[in-house]
């Protein structure tokens, strides 16, 4: 009878993760620190928990830009950085400065 409820509880926690990803959780919390009425420090806290899809859904899609967890977004960065050096470059050649 043990092996039958751990069982179920393995499914009741497979259900739960599928709910909250299928659906998302938001968990938010500020902490504030203030002397004498004064805010000295304010600590805003916010998780969402969600599927990659339910994420963009809801139209959060902030690690496709990120260059540290993107290698599109990283290239996209090198490409803009190269044609910066290259239009300096015409730029200095056209003023006949020396390269």
């Amino acid at each position: 009878m043990a092996e039958m409820t751990h069982s179920l509880q393995a499914t009741n926690l497979a259900d739960i993760l599928e709910r909250v990803l299928d659906k998302g959780i938001v968990i938010a919390g500020d902490i504030k620190i203030q002397i004498a009425d004064i805010d000295l420090l304010t600590i805003k806290i916010r998780l969402l928990v969600a599927s990659v899809d339910k994420a963009m859904e809801m139209g959060i899609n902030w690690w496709q830009e990120d260059t540290y967890l993107s290698t599109k977004a990283r290239e996209k960065e090198l490409m803009q950085q190269q044609d910066a050096l290259e239009l300096r470059l015409q730029k200095l050649e056209a003023a006949g400065k020396p390269v």
